[in-house]
């Protein structure tokens, strides 16, 4: 009997050793099976304070405040330039003349026209007293019915003649007179002195040219140009979705290119009402001219030359921060009656190797960090990259999280 009951009992001790045996097998393989569930190796970062600094960066190129350009005023050919580029001028500074021998002769005749229209009016003016006092003689003696109403009739006539005389001369002096000014107008545009101080930044012209007048469709000559270098601006155009931004008297940071190592300090000084007209049936975006006055510039700064500015649109200290390169656009739960699930932009937080996206609210962008003004908290570890990573993201997803290196 003994020996039948023994093994019994080892088949029931083998049977029990087999079933843990399975139990633990089923235990190690569901591990397993939890271990290989798909992880998406991603850049973390903390939630940091630090300050931040919003700039719009433009183009453009170096201007003086004030330029002027001399462009000529009447025809005629060029006798005389008194100045060389490069060179500075005062304001009447003689800069060139042209040829005034015509002006001068119509002066001189216009002036004898005048003298001879003056004397006529002496003969005039003599005959015309001579008959008022012969009609006036005459009316009276016709009162006393000593002449006939035809003798009166013929003196006023008369009388009427030499002073319709005597006023064409008058206007014809002032006619003259007109002819005369004008003439000496135009002569006096045959010289040209400076407006104001400054510098001759171009001259277009040699001696011996004919400056010639515009009209509406032919640009007139441009003699030269001159430019008060004391006060120097920088004009950049500034994209329609940046202007906005631009306020007068926002600081800036202006390099040109001729001088890669220094930063020129400059303030906002106007921005353009009306975005800067380009080819017509143009689809691109529109510029808007900004002016930036530059503060103690070089002084062998140029007009003309290329630069760059950052204009600094706000400033904030010990903000919460992350990358621009973290937000993300999710498709938000909630749905609107109009428009239906609408994209809210937020960070994935990353909390026990598992990616929560949390939206938030933003602040002011610098040049690589983003304000954010609620939404995390300072410390929190956010998914930063790489973006494809990011894209393909999703609520309670097993990440393997690598820490972003610190730049020192």
């Amino acid at each position: 009997m003994n020996e039948q009951k023994k093994p019994k009992k080892s088949k029931k001790k083998v049977l029990i050793i087999s079933a843990v045996i399975i139990l633990i097998a089923i235990i190690i393989f569901i591990n397993l099976q939890a271990q290989r569930e798909k992880s998406i190796a991603i850049t973390v970062e903390k939630v940091k304070k630090e300050n931040l600094i919003s700039k719009i960066s433009a183009s453009g190129e170096v201007k003086p405040k004030k330029s002027v350009n001399i462009s000529a005023l009447i025809a005629g050919r060029i006798i005389k330039i008194a100045v060389e580029e490069g060179q500075i001028v005062n304001k009447n500074d003689l800069l060139l003349k042209l040829e005034s021998t015509q002006y001068e002769a119509s002066a001189d005749r216009d002036r004898a026209y005048i003298r001879s229209l003056q004397a006529e009016k002496i003969k005039a003016e003599a005959q015309l007293e001579n008959d008022k006092r012969n009609f006036q003689r005459k009316e009276s003696l016709f009162k006393k019915e000593l002449i006939s109403s035809e003798e009166l009739e013929s003196a006023q006539a008369q009388y009427r003649i030499s002073k319709a005389n005597y006023d064409s001369i008058g206007y014809q002096i002032k006619q003259a007179q007109a002819s005369l000014r004008s003439t000496l107008d135009n002569l006096e545009k045959t010289v040209y002195n400076s407006p104001i101080d400054g510098v001759i930044t171009s001259l277009n012209v040699e001696e011996g040219e004919i400056a010639l007048v515009g009209t509406m469709n032919n640009p007139g000559t441009v003699l030269l140009t001159i430019a008060d270098l004391s006060v120097m601006e920088v004009d950049v155009d500034v994209d329609e979705t940046d202007v906005i931004g631009v306020e007068l008297g926002q600081t800036s940071e202006v390099r040109v290119d001729a001088f890669p190592d220094l930063v020129i300090k400059g303030k906002v000084t106007e921005i353009g009402s009306s975005a800067i007209q380009t080819i017509a049936g143009s689809e691109e975006s529109k510029d808007f001219k900004v002016v930036i006055t530059l503060e103690d510039p070089p002084k062998n700064l140029k007009p003309g030359l290329s630069a760059s500015a950052d204009i600094i649109t706000a400033e904030k200290s010990d903000v919460l921060t992350v990358p621009i390169s973290a937000l993300v656009l999710k498709e938000s739960e909630k749905e609107t009656e109009t428009a239906g699930k609408k994209q809210e932009e937020g960070v994935f937080v990353i909390k026990d190797d598992r990616a929560q996206f949390r939206p938030v609210e933003k602040g002011i962008m610098g040049e690589l960090n983003i304000e954010i003004v609620s939404g995390l908290e300072q410390g929190e570890d956010i998914a930063v990259g790489p973006y494809s990573a990011l894209r393909q993201l999703k609520d309670d997803m097993l990440v393997k999280a690598e820490k972003k290196e610190e730049s020192s």
